[in-house]
């Protein structure tokens, strides 16, 4: 069975997260640290995020800019297929439109179904830093409802070149991103849905929610998707605070609110050790509330790091 398949037919909330993979120069054993103390939650499937590499321009003496690229982290196929194989879970590469086009998006998704990894969470990707919008590569997809697309005509036998020899139909199952406070670039939430509908009505199977820290925005959400002609399975996501300076950063990088109450409790704390606590404890409630509401899992995002997870993990499963 696919992710998708278990969620529809669930009866009890289940457990997965996300990973984010090491910078340049790490290595597996940095993703095992991660993955090892989540293993005894039986964890549904993982995650494995992508980031385009990023880039700044170095200007030189005759006014000539010379893109330099900073920051790169390994690819998705490789880390998932380590995953796959140590663990014997189900693997979740994310698949993006940023930097690629569709021809290497086809070839990625190739190479992930030989190696048996058919569940994948597609959506368009980050603006880069140094950009005011997103661009996408030249024959590249603009949204991701088109990735979407491509992937099930390929899940059709149908490839870029239609005349392509013993080409065979894959067998992937889409999840994609939700936005329960809306997405940063929609001008409302109706407009949010509409877009979050075309990706259902293209063939995704799962909706993953941005973080969120007050359940009332899921439970919203969950109530106007279905208004709006949305039923496929709904995943809330979760991030704790981590760290002091997440009162501000967080708003300003997810376009989310965090509770009155929560904020004045981190403001409170003499350190970000003191501010870890305050997250693990805000997340256990949330988890504790969304359980009770019979949520199909609940997907947490580890960036990296998973000792507040487990924590987590271990007081509500």
């Amino acid at each position: 069975m696919n992710i998708a398949e278990i969620l529809q037919v669930t009866k009890n909330t289940l457990f997965s997260f996300e990973l984010l993979p090491p910078l340049k120069g790490g290595n597996i054993e940095t993703i095992y640290k991660t993955i090892d103390p989540l293993i005894e939650f039986n964890p549904i499937n993982i995650n494995v995020t992508y980031h385009r590499q990023e880039v700044i321009y170095k200007k030189h003496d005759n006014g000539l800019l010379e893109p330099r690229t900073v920051r790169k982290r390994p690819g998705t196929v490789a880390i998932s297929a380590a995953i796959k194989y140590k663990y014997k879970l189900r693997v979740v590469p994310h698949i993006i439109c940023g930097g690629f086009t569709k021809e290497e998006t086809e070839n990625a998704l190739i190479d992930l179904h030989f190696l048996g990894i058919h569940n994948l969470l597609v959506v368009r990707g980050d603006v880069p830093k140094n950009e005011k919008e997103f661009v996408p590569e030249p024959d590249g997809h603009v949204h991701a409802v088109d990735l979407v697309k491509q992937i099930m005509k390929m899940n059709k036998g149908k490839y870029i070149d239609e005349e392509l020899l013993h080409s065979m139909a894959t067998s992937f199952s889409v999840g994609v991103a939700g936005y329960p406070e809306k997405h940063s670039e929609s001008p409302n939430l109706e407009s949010d849905l509409y877009h979050l509908k075309q990706k259902v009505d293209a063939g995704a199977d799962y909706i993953v929610t941005q973080m969120f820290f007050d359940n009332k925005k899921y439970f919203d959400f969950v109530k106007s998707c279905r208004n709006y002609g949305i039923n496929v399975p709904i995943v809330p996501g979760l991030k704790p605070v981590s760290v002091k300076n997440h009162i501000t950063l967080l708003p300003k990088t997810f376009n989310i609110d965090l509770p009155q109450e929560l904020a004045m409790e981190i403001r409170k704390c003499k350190d970000n050790k003191d501010a870890r606590q305050v997250g693990v404890e805000w997340a256990i409630e949330q988890s504790k509330e969304l359980i009770a509401a019979n949520v199909p899992a609940l997907h947490f995002y580890t960036m990296g790091k998973s000792d507040n997870i487990r924590s987590i993990a271990k007081a509500v499963f």
